[in-house]
């Protein structure tokens, strides 16, 4: 056995373990693999409603299937509680990398008998013996803001304790979770978004992360930042399956390089609780199209996701579901499936957050997106937006939303709400 792994992690020492995910060019100069391993657990559907805790060592169990089945990013969060047992994860891998190049480097005239003695005895301290060696460098871990430190100075010391849990000294991408600040108490934080992306910024600056960028941020949020000559964020994580398409967010996010990651990439299709899920799982076209191609739908879902230019974050603890969900590289869809699938849209979204409707940040319409419109005559203000329309719903334009609202007027961005579209 351990001449084994030493032969195998010899070969993994000197010609790397990229994992299976080709990676994605940010517009930062980095890279990213082009599936991730989500680790939020998600919502409780019953009382009391909020976030599934974690129990036990299942994250850290999960994170270690994934690195064996090739994945190298990790996404986690703050909220998720669990940014412990990733980066204990994290810490074994890389430690099993170091003790590797430790063994093979240390000068010594010694033949392939001497190495495999010294690294047995290493191993045997170390209790790594089964853990496939990976170097730092060729993980990608992100990790996200809670809404409790969106105040510009608070940003930094939140991910400085995002670090101490994930026991690294720096994070590939940062995400500010939502544009919107709550704290502890419920009570809402006025703060603006842009204010908190310049604590984004200063983390950055700090080299305390190598990429910054945003989630559920919708297309004016975006707009604001670049208007304001802000540093354009490397990322925006949404919501994206094939039941929430969005492709006005989409193209926009491909004019100005923006990567998009996709969380929930399997929407409500799997939850039997959700009796307002729009498609099912086993819907006739999905199980015929996975048929065809010896895939799973899960499987379908995913290579859709990489095919639109999504980068799609499958969570799961299940071994063989971490496995499947990687196994997605293999193929392609042909364009006539992909048809079938665009056609599944329904602007359904299976996490509205429906909490914060009320918060001036809060990005969502409502559970409904709307096709792009056209505006005949609109009058906005920082407290109030009325729009007359004669064809559909239509929106103010983003210059006239951002030149009429002082963001350092705590009162304004308080009054304000962000149009949707």
């Amino acid at each position: 056995m351990y001449i084994i792994v030493f032969i195998l992690s010899i070969i993994v020492f000197v010609y790397g373990d990229p994992g299976k995910a080709p990676l994605v060019q940010l517009n930062d100069g980095h890279t990213m693999p082009s599936i991730a391993l989500g680790t939020w657990l998600g919502n409780s559907s019953t009382p009391p409603h909020g976030r599934i805790a974690p129990v036990g060592y299942n994250t850290e169990q999960a994170v270690m299937w994934a690195l064996e089945a090739g994945y190298r990013h990790i996404d986690t969060a703050w909220s998720n509680h669990v940014e412990d047992q990733v980066g204990r994860a994290v810490k074994t891998v890389v430690d099993a990398y170091n003790l590797l190049h430790e063994v093979t480097t240390t000068p010594m005239i010694c033949d392939a008998a001497c190495y495999l003695k010294r690294f047995k005895k290493k191993i045997e301290r170390s209790g790594s013996s089964m853990v496939l060696p990976v170097s730092r460098n060729e993980l990608f871990i992100t990790t996200k803001l809670w809404n409790d430190a969106h105040a510009r100075s608070a940003v930094v010391p939140a991910l400085r304790a995002s670090l101490a849990q994930l026991q690294l000294s720096y994070v590939d991408l940062y995400l500010m979770h939502w544009p919107l600040g709550q704290f502890a108490n419920g009570s809402y934080d006025s703060t603006h978004y842009l204010e908190t992306w310049r604590g984004m910024m200063d983390a950055q600056a700090r080299n305390l992360t190598r990429s910054i960028g945003v989630c559920n941020f919708n297309q004016v949020m975006l707009e604001n930042i670049r208007v304001h000559k802000l540093r354009q964020p490397a990322v925006l994580q949404i919501e994206w399956n094939i039941n929430l398409q969005q492709p006005g967010l989409l193209a926009y996010c491909r004019q100005h390089n923006i990567t998009v990651m996709g969380y929930t990439p399997f929407g409500a299709l799997m939850d039997k609780r959700r009796a307002d899920s729009p498609t099912r799982i086993d819907d006739p076209l999905l199980t015929k199209m996975a048929a065809k191609y010896g895939k799973k739908v899960q499987q379908i879902l995913l290579r859709y996701a990489v095919e639109m230019g999504v980068i799609p974050v499958p969570k799961s603890i299940t071994s063989t579901r971490i496995f499947e969900n990687i196994d997605i590289f293999d193929f392609k869809l042909e364009e006539a499936d992909k048809w079938i699938l665009r056609n599944f849209g329904r602007g359904f979204r299976s996490v509205p957050q429906l909490e914060w409707s009320d918060h001036p940040f809060y990005p969502f319409e409502n559970m409904q997106e709307y096709p792009p419109t056209t505006t005949t005559a609109s009058t906005t203000t920082a407290s109030t937006t009325s729009t007359t329309v004669t064809t559909q719903a239509s929106t103010p334009s983003t210059q006239q939303v951002i030149s009429e609202v002082d963001i350092n007027d705590t009162s304004a961005r308080m009054n304000f709400r962000d149009i949707k579209i």
